[in-house]
């Protein structure tokens, strides 16, 4: 299936295009510091026509990050259920940084407060079936192929390497929940298994497919397949809303309203329930992880188009 270009997004691209000045590239994961970061996309998915645009080079490719983590969060109920989950994983938004630590201090038992963050999604990740890393990491990529209807989609060798190389802080967050009985598993398969997942390589287009099933309820809006149940897409939907944005998440319900999830690389993954799916990709970003652009992109769009849920 072909995005086709929009005029109306061509023009929100080009007026958009000075915020890819501002910020900077996560270059604390040194292959993410090599991305263009006057790079600029959007594509938009309509559930209704099953029909796609796009602006901007939707040919890039770029790592899901912590987009991954609505991913694996979906697959997780989908292999358990809501108690196994939640026993684990709180639901509840923090004011605190996506990689703190400070929260699993604080709280008695040192549980993460949500899957979004770090700390949850390590754990979450945890709870994917399978028998080794490599198995793991298949069912995390089917899922992936199936969600977005493209059968070719794999992993960054590099930055999956570049990002186990560097997660000094990420293997922290590990041992202290393993000290304390929230995670039980291996710390070095779990690592090897969350980057290799965070390097999940995608295009805008892409997720705009991804959104587009979880905006339909779960539902494939091409084939009628259903891919999530109704329940695990609302948690994953509700999730995005209340954190998704990591501790941008509250000014970014206010200025644009949709459930969306960001990751470091410069994706952003946007739902507009029961309408459309959206991916954005713009690499420089601001100093909570968001892309700059991305974020302004989709704050025209949607005041624009009454997108907001609220």
């Amino acid at each position: 299936m072909l995005c086709q270009s929009s005029t109306e997004l061509m023009e929100l691209v080009t007026l958009v295009k000075p915020y890819t000045k501002q910020g900077k590239v996560a270059n604390y994961i040194p292959a993410l510091g090599r991305a263009n970061p006057s790079d600029l996309s959007i594509s938009v998915f309509n559930i209704h026509s099953s029909k796609c645009q796009s602006a901007g080079d939707i040919s890039v490719r770029f790592t899901l990050q912590s987009i991954s983590k609505v991913i694996t969060l979906a697959l997780a109920l989908v292999d358990h259920d809501e108690e196994y989950v939640f026993n684990k994983v709180g639901m509840e938004p923090t004011g605190d940084p996506f990689n703190s630590i400070i929260k699993l201090e604080m709280l008695s038992p040192s549980k993460p407060l949500n899957p979004m963050i770090n700390a949850g999604a390590l754990v979450v990740t945890s709870m994917i079936k399978g028998g080794t890393v490599q198995e793991k990491l298949e069912r995390i990529m089917s899922f992936v192929r199936k969600l977005s209807g493209n059968n070719d989609i794999s992993y960054s060798e590099e930055v999956a390497i570049s990002e186990y190389n560097t997660g000094s802080l990420n293997r922290a967050l590990c041992y202290y929940m393993k000290q304390h009985n929230v995670l039980d598993a291996n710390v070095e398969e779990l690592m090897e298994l969350y980057t290799k997942q965070c390097s999940i390589e995608t295009t805008c287009f892409d997720l705009a497919q991804i959104g587009a099933v979880m905006a339909n309820n779960g539902t494939c809006p091409i084939t009628g397949e259903r891919f999530i149940p109704i329940e695990i897409a609302k948690i994953c939907k509700t999730f995005m809303v209340t954190c998704g944005m990591y501790n941008a998440s509250g000014e970014f319900a206010i200025r644009v309203g949709i459930p969306a999830k960001s990751g470091v690389s410069g994706g952003i993954l946007g739902i507009v329930p029961n309408e459309a799916g959206i991916g954005v990709y713009s690499p420089s970003l601001d100093e909570k992880g968001n892309s700059v652009a991305g974020l302004k992109l989709l704050e025209i769009l949607s005041k624009k188009h009454n997108f907001s849920m609220f």
